[in-house]
């Protein structure tokens, strides 16, 4: 089971990286290989859902050393527990349904299989910002949600609306998006200045014995 885990952002980030590259060749079927490549990662998020609800001890998977840093070493890693396993079936399961809709939404844009590519990246991100074991790791998920929400709010740049223009409402939230990047910057250098880790399982640890209460 363990193994599996990995693929849940993991295969939403091989449809964005086909479409991107290929999906003008493959027209209509970008649309399916997107559905698919999440479909899988809901598939994936039930089984880890039935397995935690029999099991609830966390699971975590450390792939490798990110930032090895001297003591401020930062794996890529995920976890998952009770409310990671929930939210991973909110994340597929909606987002899966969100893709669906998008093939009769976006039937005969010009950029069809662009705005499939994005919206496998976002739900990539969205996996990966879930799946964090550390806050960094978080911290990157973050960022690509924010930047595929720039991307997707400004996919169709050249139109106008009521106040301004498509661009504008995503230059916006771009910078909304940095304001919060400001504060979540901050939050994670003083839980570091206070408990010497950025891992989920260490603050824990820290915070249950009382090490700095």
């Amino acid at each position: 089971m363990l193994t599996l885990i990995p693929l849940i952002p993991l295969l939403p980030l091989v449809g964005f990286t086909i479409n991107i590259l290929v999906g003008k060749r493959l027209r209509g079927t970008s649309a399916i290989l997107a559905i698919a490549a999440l479909g899988m990662s809901f598939v994936i998020s039930v089984l880890l859902f039935v397995r935690v609800l029999s099991d609830p001890t966390p699971m975590t998977v450390s792939l490798y050393s990110w930032i090895p840093t001297g003591s401020f070493d930062i794996s890529m890693g995920f976890l998952v527990d009770r409310l990671t396993a929930v939210y991973l079936l909110v994340v597929t399961g909606v987002g899966t349904l969100i893709h669906i809709y998008s093939i009769g939404y976006m039937h005969g844009d010009s950029r069809y299989s662009r705005f499939f590519a994005y919206l496998n990246l976002f739900a990539a991100m969205m996996l990966i910002l879930v799946l964090a074991d550390n806050y960094i790791v978080m911290f990157l998920g973050w960022e690509g949600v924010g930047l595929c929400s720039y991307l997707l709010i400004g996919f169709w740049f050249e139109r106008p609306f009521d106040k301004g223009t498509t661009n504008d409402a995503a230059r916006k939230a771009f910078v909304v998006n940095r304001i919060g990047d400001f504060g979540f910057l901050i939050g994670v250098f003083l839980i570091w200045t206070t408990v010497g880790s950025v891992h989920f399982a260490t603050i824990e640890a820290a915070t249950s014995n009382g090490a700095f209460v």
